[in-house]
């Protein structure tokens, strides 16, 4: 037996993703497929979805090199 499931997203999202599936050989729906079976087999998601900021340091570091100071 199998279950049709709809979801809603915009037009440029569906577009998106549409190409980047196509462009790896796989329709959309295959590809949700795909994910569904990962995390199955993952028992959970199959990404990590947590975010990191980058810490005061670093973005200190970083706009030092941007504006060519403190590089020694």
């Amino acid at each position: 037996m199998t279950r049709t499931i709809q979801i809603q997203i915009d037009d440029e999202t569906q577009n998106a993703v549409d190409s980047l599936f196509g462009s790896l050989g796989l329709d959309t729906a295959t590809a949700v497929k795909m994910f569904f079976d990962a995390s199955l087999a993952e028992n959970g998601r199959p990404f990590s979805t947590n975010y990191q900021s980058l810490s005061t340091d670093l973005l200190q570091a970083i706009e030092d090199v941007q504006k060519g100071r403190n590089l020694h």
